[in-house]
């Protein structure tokens, strides 16, 4: 089952550490919303107040704090709060949901970076969520190296992924390839190297394309 088969859609954005998802994001929602619909901008891990909570966990504290497993753990459980108290009444309300990181996060992340296997996040996948799926993923990619370099030199405790070596984030980068080229009818890779308008409009294009609503 798709968000599609709710009255509302559910459109995902994903990408590495700085590549310009919450700006991207910002954008959407208020095009969609001049368009006349009703949108819920929300965010993983978080969305809910449980989810918000495990978010603290995760992405607070030393890259080491805890290992793959306890990562995916936490995540799934966040999600699992995330869909049941914020995406899933707003789908059945028929608005239009756009959620900064979705569960190719986990994938990339987890499955990949930390080297899990994409068995292990599909299980999980399968076991708290089912067969839901975005309606569309937007997965935006940027060099690692300005990714980076973009997290690391914004403010807050929020660090603990940007605090990895190099060579994680690429794995990361390499797990999203991955999965875009797996899932071609779901994901669209949009190129964010050429500033934020022009990334907006390939953002835009492939939203209109999907869902039909002109341009």
């Amino acid at each position: 089952m798709t968000a599609g088969d709710r009255p509302g859609r559910f459109i995902t954005i994903e990408g590495g550490e700085g590549a310009g998802k919450s700006t991207q994001i910002a954008l959407l929602t208020a095009r969609l919303q001049a368009a006349g619909l009703g949108v819920v901008r929300t965010r993983e891990p978080g969305g809910s107040p449980g989810a918000e909570a495990i978010r603290h966990l995760v992405v607070t504290g030393a890259g080491d704090r805890w290992d793959g497993i306890t990562e995916a753990l936490l995540m799934f459980a966040a999600r699992r709060d995330h869909l049941r108290a914020t995406v899933w009444p707003a789908l059945d309300r028929g608005d239009w949901v756009v959620s900064d990181r979705f569960a190719d996060s986990s994938m990339a992340y987890q499955g990949h970076a930390r080297g899990l296997g994409p068995e292990k996040i599909a299980a999980l996948y399968d076991w708290s969520i089912g067969d839901f799926r975005p309606d569309l993923t937007l997965i935006l990619d940027i060099p690692v190296e300005i990714g980076l370099d973009r997290a690391r030199a914004r403010a807050g405790d929020e660090q603990r992924f940007e605090g990895l070596d190099l060579d994680f984030h690429r794995r990361i980068a390499d797990g999203f390839k991955a999965i875009a080229t797996a899932e071609p009818d779901r994901c669209r890779v949009i190129d964010g190297s050429g500033g934020v308008e022009a990334t907006a409009g390939l953002v835009w294009t492939a939203v209109a394309q999907r869902f039909d609503l002109g341009r």
